[in-house]
């Protein structure tokens, strides 16, 4: 859904001593519906199928010759979240977007360096994950009031860092401890993906998601609740 005001927003009596009113813009705002649903299922479900993938083979369910069956099978989970994160960017939700796009990336890697065996693939990897680490914890820090996305970040970053740590050093407990974590994730995404899913089809929240703040009022408040700061929006401002 988009709004477009219908004017441009007026200066209030106040105006010549710097002084602003925020005018109530419903009247001159027009609704477009597009035809899009919200793509946060898909990519929650996709992270589940890949991290249960990941994690079966470091825990040792699958074995290490098995690592670029696996890898062929996590490869598809870079183009299902590159197109959540396209979407996304469609619905005006710069977070999911961004989380999804580098999600699709960090599946990519992965695939590309197990299964083509490259040299020192689990040191690189390693580093790799100590930077999605700092990466995750900083979206941790804006995501809380997106409880689902806050939720799946949280139980992420110790599996980044096992995983780290794992290929760093070639500890055989911390490589079973990053795969237990990975079913974990697995778990927790599956959860977001199946409650946000029943609270579109019925248009009401059936299982808690704990949305609060800004991602509460989107889903539950009104008209006057989504208009407010428009003028200062991406698409609407002059520039990004």
């Amino acid at each position: 859904m988009s709004t477009t005001p219908a004017a441009e927003p007026a200066e209030g009596p106040g105006s010549g001593s710097g002084r602003r009113f925020e005018p109530d813009l419903r009247p001159m705002t027009r609704i477009n519906l597009r035809p899009i649903a919200s793509p946060m299922p898909l990519g929650f479900f996709t992270v589940a199928i890949a991290s249960v993938m990941t994690g079966c083979l470091q825990l040792g369910v699958l074995d290490t010759p098995d690592r670029r069956a696996v890898a062929l099978c996590v490869l598809p989970a870079f183009a299902l979240q590159l197109l959540v994160s396209v979407l996304a960017f469609g619905a005006r939700d710069v977070i999911a977007a961004t989380l999804m796009g580098t999600f699709a990336g960090s599946w990519l890697a992965y695939a590309l360096v197990m299964g083509s065996g490259a040299s020192g693939g689990p040191e690189v990897l390693g580093v790799y994950n100590l930077a999605f680490l700092c990466f995750g914890a900083l979206m941790a820090a804006v995501t809380r009031p997106k409880r689902a996305l806050w939720l799946v970040l949280v139980v992420s970053l110790p599996r980044w860092a096992a995983t780290a740590l794992a290929g760093l050093t070639g500890t055989e407990w911390l490589t079973r401890t990053a795969g237990g974590l990975g079913i974990l994730v697995a778990l927790v995404s599956a959860y977001a993906a199946f409650a946000l899913m029943l609270e579109d089809m019925r248009s009401e929240e059936v299982l808690p998601i704990g949305r609060s703040g800004p991602a509460h009022h989107a889903v539950e408040g009104d008209l006057a609740v989504q208009l407010r700061n428009l003028e200062r929006q991406a698409g609407v401002r002059r520039t990004l």
